[in-house]
């Protein structure tokens, strides 16, 4: 299946955290937290300002991004579990 978001939204896998403490403990899959990282999977067009013309978004298919904890809804696409979040709900670009 092909998705592509609309306007400034954005298509986003999470990338998993470590399962390991830098001590080594194991941290449990109810303990936890879901990360706040991830990889963008697809971007829409941009949004229209007032006089018509698009204003394209910073991100890009590819881009490694930090988002807010709450951010983004959670969608089921081809068996694989992503997030459907506006541009605005990113806080930056990982380099």
């Amino acid at each position: 299946m092909t998705f592509r978001p609309l306007h400034d939204r954005v298509l986003v896998r999470r990338i998993d955290a470590a399962e390991k403490t830098a001590g080594g403990i194991i941290i449990p899959d109810t303990a936890q937290e879901k990360p706040q990282e991830g990889e963008v999977v697809s971007a829409g067009s941009g949004t229209r300002r007032e006089d018509g013309a698009l204003t394209p978004l910073d991100v890009k298919a590819g881009d490694r991004i930090l988002f807010g904890k709450w951010s983004g809804t959670e969608v089921k696409l081809d068996g694989e579990d992503l997030l459907i979040m506006k541009e605005a709900d990113i806080l930056g670009i990982v380099g």
